[in-house]
């Protein structure tokens, strides 16, 4: 049951997928079956929280996020195509066209793309001798035209570097590209690593080792040296990779050579997209080379890939020396700085006194044309990449302000400030009020705190005793005659100012008013009428 905007998964769904998901030996949280009271409300909402746990343990876990069982199940509408027989279909018209090759058997599951299979060969007239052919889908990433794209896929044949590994034959076409090399034995560097067999699946090699086992540090300094060589050869050649892994790099003999130089010219997303997508910092296809050598570094010190990243903290290691190059790769401060560049790692003590005897001369000649194409092909990539940062970036920080906002910390801080705004502003309304009260108060009782007018005009009579401002007199006659005149009251001057008198006098005159200045008096009052 499904739209274009939600998947409806029961759960048997679920129970499916744990079972083809068994492949990996892992132990995934699937809530248990329960055939009664399976209907209860109390008992619906538990299993939904179960479920989510379930699918955030397979989400969180690189390798099962990108396999193809867990793709389909979540996204059924963008992945139901079956590659394997659109695979077939090309290998097929391939044949046609070369007849000296021919399918032995099909190596399924062996890589993790879901775009990208893979077909043991062998020549008919040699056959003892093993080749891998590899057949892969166009991806987002591609951006030369097909006829650039063409010449540099053939070109791969003739590329010759003691770590890079050796292309049989190589074509493309509008859609996808076929690339055959030999098929080793021994496997990549991560089958040493984790002790796997090459023709497995990916997920049953890789997911749960049954033991995690470094390699030795002589190991590590030589297969580092060797990695980090064709890096700077392929940046001084101005050739994209970004494809850095453990399982991109084959074991010969005591060499390690780099695989699938052909995933960058496809467009093909790299093993560690979804870590280096989250820094901005990390913006090149080198600054790219340079993080996926991180990786595979803590993989060959510690016998498997790092738990998240950034590293806080490193295991202790064979040596000083490795934890100081993965610190300047994985921490934090490097994902804040940026990477280093592989010239600064190989002067690092690791890998600076490795001597590599190695005697054959690379060769790699690219044609100027083609040269400028991949240089765009570079900017076009790296311009995706910033773009799907910044995105990324802005979503952060709106999902972790949605987050505070929402917290029960910041709830309980909104309601306190709420309360306390609420406290302050009766608080003020109290007292203006009380300041309004008062200053009615006063100017019923004091003509001091009476308000002004101009200077012409009448103000009420005063009802104290002396002031330094003269009040004025009434309009009216008083009803009853004025009291004698009494001796300890002085007398009042002329209330009404002079014609020369301007107001900034008067108004100079309520400055200079100080009340420690007026003399107590005493009034007699005879106003009041007497009753013979």
């Amino acid at each position: 049951m499904e739209n274009s905007w939600q998947i409806v998964r029961r759960y048997s769904d679920f129970d499916l997928l744990n079972n083809s998901l068994q492949i990996s030996a892992l132990s995934l949280p699937l809530p248990p079956k329960k055939l009664i009271g399976n209907m209860e409300r109390e008992f619906i909402a538990e299993r939904q929280k179960g479920l989510q746990s379930y699918l955030d343990v397979i989400t969180t876990n690189h390798i099962l996020s990108n396999c193809e069982l867990v793709k389909k199940f979540l996204d059924p509408n963008n992945y139901s195509v079956n590659y394997t027989e659109i695979a077939l279909q090309h290998v097929s018209m391939f044949f046609r066209s070369e007849p000296k090759w021919e399918v032995v058997e099909p190596l399924k599951d062996i890589g993790w793309r879901i775009r990208k299979k893979y077909f043991l060969m062998k020549i008919k007239n040699q056959p003892k001798e093993r080749l891998m052919l590899s057949w892969a889908d166009l991806g987002p990433d591609k951006f030369l035209s097909d006829k650039e794209l063409q010449c540099a896929v053939k070109l791969l044949s003739a590329c010759s570097h003691p770590y890079i590994y050796k292309v049989t034959f190589a074509t493309a076409n509008e859609s996808s590209a076929l690339v055959i090399r030999p098929f080793n034995e021994k496997g990549t560097l991560k089958d040493l690593i984790y002790k796997a067999k090459p023709k497995e699946p990916f997920l049953k090699k890789y997911c749960n080792p049954k033991k995690i086992q470094g390699l030795e540090l002589q190991q590590i300094k030589t297969f580092g040296r060797q990695i980090l060589e064709v890096l700077k050869f392929l940046h001084e050649k101005g050739f994209p990779y970004g494809h850095l892994h453990s399982a991109n790099v084959m074991l010969d003999g005591d060499a390690c050579k780099l695989l699938d130089l052909e995933n960058a010219l496809l467009g093909l997303p790299s093993f560690y997209r979804s870590y280096f997508s989250q820094f901005r910092k990390i913006n090149t296809l080198e600054s790219i080379d340079v993080h996926c050598f991180g990786h595979l570094l803590y993989e060959m010190t510690y016998g498997r890939p790092p738990d998240s990243i950034p590293v806080d903290s490193f295991p202790p290691a064979p040596s000083l020396s490795v934890v100081s190059v993965l610190e300047s790769i994985l921490s934090c401060d490097a994902m804040k700085n940026g990477m280093p560049t592989v010239s600064r790692l190989l002067q690092m003590p690791l890998f600076s006194d490795v001597l590599l005897t190695n005697s054959e001369k690379p060769q790699f000649k690219i044609p100027t044309k083609l040269r400028e194409a991949l240089k765009i092909a570079k900017e076009c990539i790296e311009k995706r990449l910033t773009e799907e940062q910044k995105l990324i970036h802005q979503h952060r920080r709106l999902t972790r302000a949605q987050s505070h906002h929402g917290s029960e910390e910041e709830k309980k801080r909104r309601k306190i400030l709420a309360r306390k705004k609420s406290k302050r502003s009766t608080f003020e309304s109290g007292e203006e009020h009380s300041a309004k009260y008062s200053n009615s108060n006063n100017s019923a009782g004091s003509g001091a705190s009476s308000p002004l007018t101009s200077p012409s005009s009448p103000t009420p009579p005063s009802t104290a005793g002396a002031s330094s401002i003269p009040p004025p007199p009434p309009l009216p006659p008083p009803a009853a005659p004025p009291p004698p005149p009494n001796t300890d009251v002085p007398m009042q001057p002329d209330p009404r100012p002079a014609v020369s008198t301007s107001r900034g006098a008067l108004l100079s005159s309520i400055q200079r008013f100080q009340k420690g200045t007026l003399k107590k008096t005493e009034t007699c009052d005879h106003s009041a009428p007497r009753i013979s």
